[in-house]
């Protein structure tokens, strides 16, 4: 802590102190709000309504609100917010992130602020990073705000169109991110507005905040249709990856003797980047095998990418690491959490050639029909807000990215978890066999264990070897996803070992002794409740149902009894020492390791926490291997003595800050070149939108009209040209034949020639075709023509608006290279970006002219509209009209 924090108090702590009257003020209410009756208090959503519609602005009555949903959810849950959750809903009110450690609540803080912002009527999203939380979340939460009269949705995956718009339409919406922001690209490819789902993007509270805005912020959404390219190819290159052989380096740099590599390996894996590059000798065996002159040549580009993802798919990508094979798919694994990504692919390629590594079908090539980062997502929110147990550690990022800042909020009760100093083996056999031991004991004595590992791979190894021994544990990984909830809510229990991959938002608390709600619920499935039956018996809410009032009789008898016995096990774990979390490896992230340690010393709970390492471990390894290896041997370290020094974990952690920073540059990096992609969606779909709102674009097509015309004309005719014989009138007629002219058209005589000018040229092909257009409109109709105008442009703006995209993400492959001529790729890409766009809009003006003169109908019958695809391949697209005048251009700096 710096000199001016220690006498000013930290950031957070200033910010608390400005919080804290409102915090006292929404305390003192409690009393009255408690004497209200069940009537008054839900009379009061109504009230803060009509004090809105009169003009009241939602902070006059912050205070008021607060203290009805804190006393609502003390007689719907029997749980009132404590008042570091009232300064932590208060936080997300103000657009902020809130740090609350785990087990602090943060479902129940988001529920707080929720109710306050959704008084204005126009929606807040709750943002959870799987289905089971969102579901769990909108049933628990949902019951304190519809019993103070507001509505709930929540968005899961496989919902129809008419449930989802039904769900965004709720005052409070749950959902996920991924749902979230392919919904947001869907409703950008609709034909009519009715077929839209969301409404404005208003107010989001983002839960695990640092693991959507940050984790994941490295993969965009991308919606992808069937693309034209085969897909055979895959697996005759990846038979042939088989045959090479490899060399992996930690990092290539110029101490490595990288012509030997080249010439005794195939290609290379480069780890601390993660690539796989190729050699000469594994060109020259590619050209043999596939009977090539050239590898390079640019007719043989479409096989060298082939033979990089091979590569990358067979010398990078891991299985139980990166990914898992489940029924017959490629399911990718993320990194940070440990969870599955499912509906998610790697990109350009890299997916197919895991498939085709993994020997399952191979999935046709995709076209990428909308796509669009995290970061540009959640910043279409007019207020944005988060909570999670870790963000300090990426606070910079928050800020520079999101203009959002981190809050720590204190704990409820004071932390008394023993965060005991790393231990290091020189061997990774070493530090296994020291971990069995210490689980071991830990188990003998009856204390809970929850050990972290960083992949399927290392739990699955970790819990073979508990086998062996014989100690009965839980494995959680994203293998038994389905169990999660459950197997995390008993990992307190008297003697449990739990073998856990990262554990990012699980959004379950680890109750000391085990959890009595999970165990009554268990009991009630076993007595076969129905689900929602068992949903409505642990809730408190009014209700008439019998079943579900007798279903609370039994679960608040079943409660009460597994309640007495966690009791007086929790008290027997209490003297044990509490939660032992054990750590098998550092992470890349320190966040990632604070999450861990987290999970013990909830409420004041007694626990410990310890990392175990080797310098045999992957983040070791490539980071700080050499100086842990030569410390070590300094030293004379055996496999099985451990060093326990204040220095190495200062080594460790300067390790993780570099990756850390990596991580963020290459975020950023995709984000620099997204916000250019960025900056044209906006005005495609703002324009998109226009269209859809029911706006008449007649005017618009006209001028389409005239503007086609006129730069056409100029393309043909140089006006400074004296000769008028010189000028390319058959070459204008030509571009025009068929929907404009007809044969005999623009041609002159010595004299007219003469005394004609390009407005004159421009000027009757501008009146032949709003005549023609005219007589079309007579023929159809108005009402149908202006139908066919909106339908026409989107589908043109849609067409052309996937082929920007494909064209944009070409041009991102090779702007990297400019870098080597002293450019700087973001602006050229940028300049050149802009310049495509341009030329994009002027082919959709003149496309949309083309179609609607050329455009016939079958007699009495209106314009079909064409199906949107499903969820996997809509079309993409905007427009409203007004390309015209929105050609957009960028200057080089």
């Amino acid at each position: 802590m710096g000199i001016f924090s220690k006498v000013f108090g930290s950031y957070s702590t200033r910010e608390l102190a400005r919080i804290e009257p409102l915090k006292k003020k929404v305390l003192e209410l409690d009393e009255e709000y408690q004497a209200l009756s069940d009537a008054d208090l839900k009379e009061k959503t109504n009230e803060f309504r009509e004090r809105l519609e009169d003009g009241e602005s939602l902070e006059s009555m912050e205070a008021e609100a607060l203290a009805t949903v804190r006393e609502a959810a003390y007689r719907v849950l029997g749980k009132k917010p404590f008042p570091v959750q009232i300064i932590g809903a208060i936080v997300l009110h103000q657009g902020r992130i809130a740090e609350m450690k785990t087990g602090e609540g943060k479902t129940l803080v988001a529920c707080v602020a929720a109710y306050l912002n959704a008084l204005t009527g126009k929606g807040v999203h709750v943002v959870t990073v799987n289905d089971y939380l969102a579901k769990t979340q909108s049933d628990e939460m949902g019951k304190v705000l519809r019993y103070l009269g507001l509505t709930v949705g929540c968005i899961l995956h496989g919902l129809t169109n008419d449930q989802r718009r039904a769900a965004y339409n709720c005052d409070v919406t749950y959902g996920t991110n991924n749902e979230l922001g392919f919904d947001y690209l869907r409703d950008n490819m609709v034909i009519y507005k009715k077929d839209k789902v969301q409404r404005e993007h208003n107010f989001a509270i983002v839960d695990e905040v640092d693991s959507i805005l940050i984790d994941e912020a490295r993969t965009p959404l991308i919606i992808s249709g069937k693309g034209d390219k085969s897909t055979a190819l895959y697996g005759v290159v990846d038979k042939f990856a088989k045959t090479l052989t490899a060399a992996t380096v930690v990092e290539m740099d110029d101490k490595q003797d990288q012509e030997e590599v080249n010439e005794n390996a195939d290609y290379i894996v480069d780890e601390k980047s993660k690539t796989a590059t190729i050699t000469r000798r594994g060109v020259k065996k590619a050209e043999e095998y596939f009977a090539v002159e050239n590898l390079m040549d640019p007719e043989n580009m479409t096989l060298l990418h082939h033979v990089n993802q091979a590569l990358k798919a067979n010398g990078v990508m891991r299985k139980d690491i990166d990914y898992i094979v489940e029924d017959g798919e490629v399911v990718i694994i993320d990194e940070f959490t440990g969870r599955k990504m499912l509906g998610r692919r790697f990109n350009d390629g890299l997916h197919q050639a895991i498939e085709a590594k993994e020997g399952v079908e191979v999935a046709q090539e995709s076209k990428t029909l909308a796509t669009i980062t995290f970061q540009n997502y959640f910043r279409l929110y007019t207020k944005l807000s988060g909570m999670t147990g870790t963000a300090m550690t990426e606070e910079d990022e928050f800020r520079e990215i999101y203009k959002l800042d981190v809050i720590a909020i204190p704990t409820n009760r004071p932390v008394q978890r023993i965060d005991h100093t790393d231990l290091i083996y020189r061997t990774e056999k070493g530090k296994y066999k020291a971990i069995i031991e210490q689980i071991a004991e830990c188990h003998e004595k009856g204390q809970p264990v929850l050990v972290g590992t960083i992949s399927i791979e290392k739990s699955e190894l970790l819990s073979s070897m508990l086998k062996r021994k014989g100690i009965k544990h839980e494995v959680l990984n994203a293998k038994y996803h389905a169990k999660e909830a459950e197997i995390v809510a008993q990992a307190g229990k008297l003697g449990a070992v739990t073998i856990a991959t990262n554990m990012a938002g699980r959004g379950t608390d680890i109750m000391l002794g085990g959890n009595a709600e999970f165990l009554a619920k268990a009991e009630m499935r076993k007595r076969e409740y129905p689900e929602e039956i068992i949903t409505e018996a642990i809730g408190y809410a009014d209700t008439d149902n019998q079943e579900v009032l007798d279903a609370r009789a039994v679960y608040q008898e079943l409660y009460k009894q597994f309640g007495e016995e966690v009791k007086e096990k929790a008290q027997a774990v209490k003297e044990a020492g509490g939660l032992y979390i054990l750590g098998t490896e550092r992470h890349e992230s320190r966040r990632i390791d604070n999450q861990l340690r987290g999970r013990s010393g909830r409420q004041g709970d007694e626990g410990e926490s310890r990392f175990f390492l080797s310098v045999e471990d992957d983040l070791m390894r490539i980071f700080a291997g050499d100086r842990l290896e030569n410390m070590m041997r300094t030293l004379n370290v055996d496999e099985d003595t451990p060093i326990e020094s204040k220095a190495l974990t200062k080594i460790i952690e300067s390790s993780q800050r570099k990756v850390e920073g990596r991580n963020f540059n290459i975020r950023k990096n995709v984000l620099n070149y997204d916000d250019v992609m960025n900056t044209q969606r906006e005005i495609i779909y703002k324009q998109r939108a226009q269209v859809l709102d029911g706006e008449d674009i007649h005017d618009s097509i006209l001028k389409m009209f005239e503007e086609l015309i006129a730069g056409t004309v100029k393309q043909y005719i140089n006006e400074e040209e004296t000769d008028h014989n010189q000028w390319n009138l058959v070459g204008l007629r030509d571009h025009f034949l068929g929907w404009i002219t007809e044969e005999g058209d623009l041609e002159y005589d010595e004299t007219d020639l003469a005394g004609l000018t390009t407005a004159d040229i421009t000027e009757a092909l501008t009146e032949k075709a709003k005549s023609l257009y005219a007589t079309k409109e007579e023929e159809f109709g108005s009402e149908v023509m202006r139908e066919l105008e909106r339908v026409v442009l989107l589908k043109v703006v849609d067409t052309k608006w996937m082929a920007h995209i494909d064209d944009m993400d070409e041009l991102k492959k090779g702007i990297g290279l400019r870098a080597y001529g002293q450019q700087n790729p973001v602006v050229e890409y940028r300049y050149e970006g802009f310049e495509m766009f341009d030329a994009m809009v002027d082919s959709i003006r003149e496309d949309t002219v083309r179609m609607l003169l050329t455009v016939r109908l079958q007699k009495n019958q209106a314009p079909e509209r064409e199906q949107v695809s499903k969820p996997d391949a809509p079309n993409a697209g905007a427009g409203d009209g007004s390309f015209g005048g929105q050609r957009r251009s960028a200057k080089k700096k």
